[in-house]
């Protein structure tokens, strides 16, 4: 088995950027998408073992990609890591009810972006 694909959905490129070297130092193949069509053609078409997925984006938001992802029978096992700046707890609980593996906020630490992605590679293991 190679290494763990990683896609990372951010629309921000300077966070995209700093996830990619962060990820594949750590020994991650990544991939990356701007908005969150280009995020859910990705995800259908490469399969992804994880995916970092913001909230807020340009057509299409990370809640809407998640649930497609979720409502996908052939997709609902890749676990979602929604990234996002919405640390309201009403959030949190929105991400986590469909579906996400776990909810990340910015600012965030490189240690918890790779605790998150570990956890959900064993989890699905």
């Amino acid at each position: 088995m190679g290494k763990p694909r990683v896609l990372i959905v951010e629309d921000e490129p300077h966070i995209r950027l700093s996830l990619q070297v962060l990820l594949d130092r750590a020994g991650y193949e990544t991939t990356s998408a701007a908005d969150g069509d280009e995020g859910l053609d990705l995800i259908r078409r490469l399969r992804p073992d994880v995916i970092l997925l913001d909230i807020m984006m340009p057509r299409r938001n990370g809640y809407e990609v998640c649930r497609a992802v979720k409502a996908d029978s052939e997709l609902r096992s890749i676990p979602v890591i929604m990234l996002t700046a919405k640390a309201q707890e009403v959030e949190v609980l929105k991400g986590l009810g469909i579906g996400a593996a776990a909810y990340v906020t910015k600012p965030f630490g490189n240690a918890e972006v790779l605790e998150a992605i570990r956890a959900a590679l064993h989890s699905r293991a």
